[in-house]
């Protein structure tokens, strides 16, 4: 008997909050112009923002970004119906090899299995108190690091209770990571550590750890990304912005978010390492 699928859900905070400002070097929350005005004018100002037109570039770029947030799932969803229709194979027997991640059936061909036969039995383990054991989705996503592109990545922490970051390659110099404190340690009492990143190993590490990559200074450098998330944990608390998370109902793969009703109707209540 085949079921329909289950509705995928977001916080609320995922449209107005960890929004960054490239520029300026400063994450801000929107909810709108007038509350943006008053939480950030002056923030913005001392980071170098000082013009009425500086100001309004901001503004604008973070409208652009809320737009995007929220056309997210419905564009996801077009890309997979494209694809299914006009994507044909050359060679049917290697296509798992490659597919762009959930889109053309990533997931469930390698990411999925991957994280079942071979992760969790590690954060089982390691994160215990944060998932590890009862690990229910994830987000798979390539990045690229090239120059005259993206050199680096800003220090931030990820929507996930853990993430495995693997080096694919190619060819590069430098970029290695860098590790600071959990993000409830204050800024300026965080200390920071530098880790060498080698092509063909992955660093596995608790979401909620601040990190970033440092700038290559040659060549092209290519990551995996597997953001693994804990319902039974999110549902809690979101890891984004530490409250009980409002859920918004959105199409596509959403956060890792359920419905408590749902859950208490369709899934046994169990987080256990056994």
């Amino acid at each position: 008997m085949m079921t329909a699928p289950k509705p995928s859900y977001s916080c609320a905070c995922f449209y107005t909050d960890n929004i960054f400002i490239q520029e300026f070097h400063v994450h801000v929350r929107y909810t709108g112009e007038q509350q943006f005005r008053r939480d950030y004018e002056r923030v913005l100002s001392s980071q170098g923002c000082r013009t009425s037109e500086q100001f309004r570039n901001v503004l604008e770029t973070i409208k652009k970004e809320v737009e995007r947030r929220r056309k997210l799932g419905e564009e996801s969803l077009h890309r997979r119906r494209e694809i299914s229709l006009h994507y044909k194979p050359l060679y049917p027997e290697v296509y798992v090899l490659q597919i762009l991640l959930n889109e053309l059936g990533f997931v469930d061909a390698l990411t999925a299995p991957l994280c079942e036969k071979y992760i969790e039995p590690l954060t089982s383990l390691l994160f215990p108190d944060w998932g590890g054991g009862c690990l229910d989705s994830h987000r798979a996503f390539v990045v690229k690091y090239a120059l005259q592109e993206d050199l680096d990545l800003s220090c931030h922490y990820d929507n996930a209770e853990v993430t495995l970051n693997v080096s694919l390659g190619k060819e590069f110099t430098d970029g290695n990571l860098y590790f600071s404190d959990m993000k409830e340690v204050p800024v300026n009492e965080r200390t920071y550590a530098e880790v060498e990143h080698i092509t063909g190993q992955g660093i596995l590490h608790r979401g909620q750890h601040v990190h970033g990559a440092l700038p290559i200074s040659s060549g092209e450098r290519w990551n995996l990304i597997l953001w693994m998330r804990a319902s039974d944990v999110r549902n809690k608390c979101c890891p984004m912005c530490d409250n009980e998370p409002v859920l918004v109902k959105t199409l596509g793969d959403g956060d890792g978010f359920t419905s408590v009703r749902e859950d208490r109707e369709q899934t046994v209540d169990i987080c256990t390492l056994t």
